[in-house]
C-alpha cells in the first residue's frame, strides 16, 4: 500500500489532507447555499450598479450621491490604500529612528526612545486613534478664526492653516506643460537611485567614496527646475483664502482630521514595534564588524548606514512584513473617527442599505485578502535580493 511505502507515504498523506480539506469546504459552501434558499435569498452583486445615495467627506476621484454603489467602494478602496502607504512610510521612519536611537551612547536619549517604544506598543491602537482625532477636535480653532479681513488666527507662513477640521495646504495647479515637468522630476528621481546604487557598488568594489549629498540635491533638483521655467512655469499653487467664504475657508487642499488621526496613529503605534524589530536586526550583526570598520577610519554615521543596516535588514525585513500587513488591517478602524475608508462604504453604509451582507462581507475579506498577499510578495522578492547568496 502507498501509506506503507515510504517512497510515497508523505505525498499520500498530503493527498487525503487535500481531499479531506475539499469536502468540508463543499459541504460548508453547500449548506450555505442550502440555507440562504430555503430563506429565499441568493448572492446576487447587482446591487454594486445601483446608486449610492451618500456622500463621501474625502474622495481621491470624482463622487457624488448619485454614483453607484461600486464607485463608493472604489472610493472606500482608494482612501483605504492612502492611508495604509502613507502609514507604511511614516511609521518606517519613526521605527528605523527611534530603533537606532535606542542604541545610543547618550542615556537621555536612548531612555527617551525606551519611554516611547514601551508606551505606545502597549497601548491598543483604537485608544491612540480617538485620543489625536480629540486633541484635535478640542485644542485646534474652527475654520472661521482664519476667515475675514481681519481674522484671530493668521494663516502659518500664509500657506496653511491648522483647523479641527483639519489642515487646509495648499493644492497644486496643473497647466499646460506639467506633465513634462513631473516626468522630468520622475526621471531625475531614477536617476538619483542609478548614481547613488553606482557610488555603493564603486565603494564596495574599490573603496573610493564619492559624494553622494549634494550630487543628490542637484540631479534631484536641476533638470526638473530647469524644466519648471523652460515650459513657462506651468504648475501654480492654490493657496486656501480666508475671503473667498463666510463660513468655511475656500481654495487649497484640506487634510481631514479623520485622515490625520488615523495616518499619526497608525504611525506612532506601528513604528514602536518596527522600532524594536530595527533594534534587534542591529544587535543581530557581530560587534566585530563595527569594530572593524571604526578600525578602517568610519565614522560612526558610515559605519551604521554602510556595514550595520545592510546586514540588519536580513534579520528586520520578515517581521516588518508583518507590521506593513497590520497597518493595513488596522486601518479599518478609521471608520470610528468618521474616516471614509472601504470598511466604512462597502461595509458599513452600502451593506446597511442594501441588506447584501453576505456579498459586502466576502467583497471586504476578498480585498483585504488580495492587498495583504501583494505587500508580502513585493516585500518577500526584496528580502530575496537581500539575503545571503551561498558560493
Amino acid at each position: 500500500m502507498l501509506i506503507n511505502d515510504t517512497r510515497y507515504r508523505s505525498l499520500t498523506f498530503q493527498a487525503i489532507a487535500a481531499i479531506a480539506l475539499a469536502l468540508i469546504i463543499f459541504y460548508l459552501a453547500n449548506n450555505v447555499a442550502t440555507n440562504l434558499a430555503k430563506l429565499g435569498l441568493n448572492i446576487d452583486f447587482s446591487f454594486l450598479g445601483a446608486q449610492a445615495g451618500y456622500d463621501i467627506n474625502q474622495t481621491l476621484i470624482p463622487y457624488s450621491s448619485q454614483s453607484t454603489n461600486l464607485s463608493a467602494a472604489f472610493v472606500g478602496i482608494l482612501n483605504t490604500l492612502l492611508v495604509a502607504f502613507l502609514a507604511c512610510i511614516t511609521a518606517t521612519i519613526f521605527g528605523v529612528l527611534a530603533g537606532v536611537l535606542r542604541l545610543s551612547n547618550n542615556w537621555l536619549v536612548r531612555k527617551l526612545m525606551s519611554f516611547y517604544v514601551e508606551i505606545f506598543r502597549n497601548i491598543p491602537v483604537l485608544i491612540w486613534i480617538l485620543m489625536i482625532y480629540g486633541v484635535m477636535t478640542i485644542s485646534l480653532s474652527g475654520p472661521k478664526a482664519y476667515l475675514g479681513a481681519e481674522p484671530s488666527k493668521e494663516l502659518f507662513l500664509g500657506l496653511f492653516a491648522f483647523t479641527n477640521r483639519g489642515i487646509y495646504v495648499p493644492a497644486p495647479i496643473w497647466g499646460p506643460g506639467s506633465m513634462v515637468v513631473v516626468v522630468t522630476f520622475i526621471l531625475s528621481v531614477i536617476a538619483v537611485i542609478a548614481y547613488r546604487r553606482y557610488a555603493t557598488n564603486l565603494l564596495y568594489r574599490t573603496g573610493k567614496l564619492l559624494p553622494t549629498g549634494l550630487p543628490t540635491i542637484a540631479i534631484l533638483l536641476i533638470p526638473t527646475i530647469f524644466m519648471f521655467f523652460v515650459m513657462g512655469q506651468p504648475i501654480g499653487l492654490d493657496l486656501p483664502d480666508p475671503l473667498a467664504n463666510r463660513f468655511n475657508l475656500r481654495g487649497g487642499l484640506q487634510i481631514g482630521a479623520p485622515l490625520i488621526a488615523i495616518w499619526f496613529a497608525l504611525s506612532i503605534y506601528t513604528g514602536a514595534f518596527i522600532a524594536e524589530n530595527v533594534r534587534a536586526g542591529i544587535q543581530a550583526v557581530s560587534k566585530g564588524q563595527t569594530e572593524a570598520a571604526a578600525a578602517l577610519g568610519l565614522r560612526s554615521a558610515r559605519i551604521m548606514s554602510l556595514v550595520v543596516l545592510p546586514q540588519a535588514l536580513r534579520v528586520i525585513i520578515p517581521p516588518l512584513i508583518s507590521q506593513y500587513l497590520n497597518i493595513t488591517k488596522n486601518s479599518s478602524l478609521a471608520i470610528l473617527v468618521g474616516y471614509a475608508d472601504v470598511t466604512a462604504t462597502l461595509g458599513g453604509i452600502t451593506l446597511n442599505q442594501t441588506g447584501r451582507a453576505i456579498e459586502c462581507i466576502l467583497l471586504l475579506m476578498l480585498f483585504y485578502l488580495i492587498i495583504s498577499l501583494t505587500i508580502s510578495s513585493v516585500i518577500n522578492v526584496y528580502n530575496n535580493s537581500i539575503k545571503l547568496k551561498e558560493r
